[in-house]
């Protein structure tokens, strides 16, 4: 009992911290996510996106794929870039039955970098922002390639938004 009147101080604060834990969390505005204002102010780069079909592109994908290794400590460490290029090759897209042979042998290849490369892409608030802003998933990305200083192309088996 001689502990009892200490705990009444503390009373004040427990009510204090209830009534901010129970304000409604509109009180507290959040920056709407209406229109692309908010991701280019993010990601801070012109973000491009291209359609073609792997067939195409495969080379480049393959040869992308290949350095995938290689690419995410480059992906690690990116901060900030010019161009953003996203190519979505629409033939390869999940809905389509995914990508060609070719292609999906060598994501077989390196799956573990590939996997890996995608985490990096989720953890790395530009480029994460940057696929989100195209509707692109993680998982739809195959490779990228980084094209000189301040540039990335990102392959992904996807389709554009509409």
């Amino acid at each position: 009992m001689a502990n009892a009147p200490r705990l009444g101080r503390y009373i004040p604060a427990v009510v204090v911290a209830g009534l901010v834990l129970a304000t409604p969390q509109s009180a507290f505005p959040a920056q709407p996510l209406t229109n692309d204002k908010p991701v280019s102010v993010i990601v801070g780069s012109t973000i491009r996106q291209e359609e073609t079909s792997s067939q195409a592109e495969a080379g480049k994908v393959i040869t992308a794929i290949d350095r995938t290794r290689e690419n995410i400590g480059t992906v690690r460490k990116t901060t900030k870039l010019d161009t953003v290029d996203i190519v979505f090759l629409t033939d390869a897209a999940r809905s389509e039955g995914g990508p060609p042979p070719a292609i999906e042998n060598k994501v077989k290849q390196h799956k573990d970098d590939v996997a890996e490369l995608r985490q990096e892409i989720e953890a790395n608030a530009l480029l994460f922002n940057a696929i989100d802003s195209r509707r692109v998933l993680a998982e739809d990305v195959l490779a990228v390639e980084f094209d000189g200083p301040g540039k990335i192309v990102i392959y992904a088996a996807a389709k554009p938004p509409k």
